[in-house]
């Protein structure tokens, strides 16, 4: 993935005017390089954004410039209510060297336990930081359901497996995802109100004049 991107002059709030125009302003930066303030075609841009995710490497052209930069999404910033894309960041990496990402989790499989209407999947941790070079980055990290059988059975970050050259960063310790019981509220039976006992007492006298 090549994107091709030119020297910014406009900065501040006045690059307002550049997304009116259909170009994004771009950030570049990374260890040991001077921070580049970059802008680019927007349409090209949300090209390359789908197709690289934060975890591909892209390859940045700038100005016309023969040499590539290797660089990385590290973050994107975009309007809350119409999705219109603000600003980008792109981290320029060193093939050689190992770098720290978040790389998604992506559950597979399907879980024996769920089978039962009383279970259900809990899923907790939905990103995995590790360290590796650029080029061994995984696009997603996949999470295999099929051993979960029963209620509290759980995966956790020490039951993923990587590749070689690959570090977990993420504490061992931490849930992935766990079988629980659904909370169900059982009813109080309500005592039926106990009828209340009247005896009827005859209060009435004879009010007939006695005979002397």
């Amino acid at each position: 993935m090549e994107l091709t991107v030119n020297t910014r002059e406009i900065t501040g709030k006045k690059v307002r005017f550049l997304r009116r125009q259909g170009i994004t302003p771009v950030h570049v930066y990374g260890h040991g390089i001077e921070p580049l303030a970059v802008q680019c075609d927007t349409v090209e841009l949300r090209k390359i954004l789908a197709q690289a995710g934060m975890t591909k490497i892209v390859s940045l052209k700038l100005d016309k410039s023969k040499k590539v930069r290797p660089v990385m999404v590290r973050e994107i910033q975009k309007n809350a209510l119409t999705g219109e894309l603000v600003h980008v960041d792109f981290y320029q990496v060193r093939m050689e060297e190992k770098i720290k990402v978040d790389v998604p989790i992506i559950l597979t499989g399907e879980a024996p336990a769920l089978k039962l209407k009383e279970n259900f999947l809990a899923h907790e941790l939905h990103i995995l930081e590790i360290e590796c070079l650029p080029d061994a980055i995984p696009n997603q990290i996949d999470v295999d359901l099929s051993g979960l059988v029963k209620a509290e059975d759980a995966v956790h970050v020490s039951d993923v497996k990587l590749g070689s050259g690959i570090t977990i960063l993420t504490q061992p310790s931490q849930l992935i995802a766990k079988i629980s019981l659904r909370y169900v509220e059982k009813e109080t039976p309500v005592a039926a109100p106990a009828a209340a006992e009247t005896a009827a007492v005859d209060t009435t006298k004879d009010s007939a004049p006695e005979k002397k």
